[in-house]
This record gives C-alpha cells, sequence and structure tokens, in this order.
C-alpha cells in the first residue's frame, strides 16, 4: 500500500509532488460497502445501490442492467482488443480487478451506432477515429519500443498516452488525424462510460439518480448538511481551504 499523502501539504496535488505524480490510489482504505474500481475508495461505506428502492422502475431498470456481465467485444477486433483494454486501463488507472468495463461499454456503443450526434468539422466519424488511434498507439509502442502498446510495460503505456494528450504523435495513422482532437474524442467516450457505472459512483460518493427521492440538504457545507443516504468520507481535511490559507 502506497504512503498516505499529507493533505494539508497539498501532496495529493501532482503540481506539489516530485516529478509531478499524483499518489498511487492504493493509499486509500479498502472498500467495506459496495463496490468500487480495486475495491478502494475515498467514501468506503457508501453503497449507491443501498438507495435502490427509491428509484422509479424505470431508473431501476437502466442503472442495474450496467452491472450486468460484459459480453464479448461487438465493434473492434481481436488485433484491436489488446490496445483498447491497455488504452482504457491507463487513462483510467485501472491496474486491478474489479474493474469497470469501460472497454465493454465502448465497444457496445460504437457497435450499435449510439454516438453523440456531434463531431470536429476536421475530424473523421468517432469509429473511425477510434479505429486510428488503436492502430496510432501500436504504431508508436513499435516504434519506440518494439512491443504492441498492450505488451509495454506500464511507465512506456503512460509515456506513450501522454505524449498522445500533448497531441504530439506522428506517422502512420495519426496523419489521418488532429492528434489532440483524437485525444478528446476517445477520452469522452472512455469518461462518459466509467462515471455511468454504479462503481464508480461509489468511488466518487455520487448518491445516484435524485427522481424520485429529490434532495434534503440544498445549502451546501459539510457534516450535518449531509443527505441522509451520504457517508462522510476517508479523509475530513478539506484540501482546497487548506492550500489557500
Amino acid at each position: 500500500m502506497a504512503d498516505r499523502p499529507d493533505m494539508a501539504r497539498g501532496e495529493h496535488l501532482p503540481k506539489l509532488r516530485p516529478g509531478a505524480r499524483p499518489p498511487h490510489p492504493s493509499w486509500l482504505p479498502r472498500q467495506r460497502r459496495g463496490t468500487t474500481p480495486q475495491m478502494i475508495g475515498r467514501y468506503p461505506d457508501f453503497d449507491v445501490l443501498d438507495a435502490v428502492g427509491t428509484w422509479d422502475e424505470a431508473t431501476k431498470a437502466v442503472v442495474l442492467s450496467r452491472l450486468d456481465p460484459p459480453g464479448p467485444l461487438r465493434f473492434f477486433g481481436s488485433d484491436e482488443e489488446p490496445a483498447l483494454r491497455a488504452f482504457c486501463d491507463v487513462v483510467l488507472a485501472q491496474d486491478a480487478e474489479p474493474r469497470v468495463p469501460v472497454a465493454e461499454m465502448v465497444d457496445a456503443k460504437l457497435a450499435d451506432g449510439k454516438l453523440d450526434g456531434y463531431r470536429y468539422a476536421d475530424m473523421p466519424s468517432d469509429p473511425d477515429t477510434w479505429r486510428a488511434v488503436l492502430a496510432g498507439l501500436d504504431r508508436t509502442a513499435r516504434a519506440a519500443y518494439g512491443d504492441r502498446f498492450a505488451d509495454c510495460t506500464d511507465e512506456r503505456r503512460e509515456n506513450i498516452v501522454g505524449e498522445l494528450a500533448q497531441g504530439r504523435l506522428v506517422g502512420g495513422p495519426w496523419e489521418t488525424l488532429n492528434v489532440a482532437r483524437a485525444w478528446s474524442v476517445v477520452m469522452r467516450a472512455v469518461l462518459a462510460e466509467f462515471y455511468s457505472h454504479p462503481w464508480a459512483w461509489n468511488e466518487i460518493g455520487f448518491g445516484g439518480p435524485a427522481y424520485p427521492r429529490g434532495f434534503l440538504r440544498l445549502g451546501g457545507g459539510p457534516g450535518a448538511n449531509r443527505e441522509p443516504f451520504e457517508k462522510p468520507g476517508a479523509v475530513v481535511l478539506d484540501p482546497v481551504r487548506e492550500q489557500a490559507t
């Protein structure tokens, strides 16, 4: 387990840490109730599914369907699957089970044609962008390290993804894309799917659908102003206030 950062000194903030990297999330406590990615989180006694009885039937059906075991990929081919899974793990820091099945969720969205309804004017369609990005990741990994992206070490994968985020990858499939915008396209999909899943809600302490339950505490503030279904976090220090003082 990683050492717990000193929140008062801002050691949880990447810009204040050596190497400008955040601490590994394993310093957080083990989840005691419900499920979170890697079974760690800031709200170890919170499970959004405790509220399932407050949801109407339509809401319940939508949310609980996200917990179904994922099926096989239908959009991406077997040659693309390793890069897809490795990319999703790197950008979401999912390095152990249980994982939110983001690769399958993105695949289902593309296979069903349930796209966002808009795209950059100078970019190919989202499905074509995804295929080019995965091919580009493998090309860059082979050129730099002699391996497929999925076969690279964690550090090498992170290096490649960091260059992608900065829009600096070139050659082969990257020449068909505005690389900075390609990063935006794939991350929009990855983050939307991750944060639609109840395990991610548990990780961040999100109370889930408010219909028809609604909210009681509208004034904001910590402690006594929590909703009845909310739980205290593992860290009671307000890091924003501490850094401001």
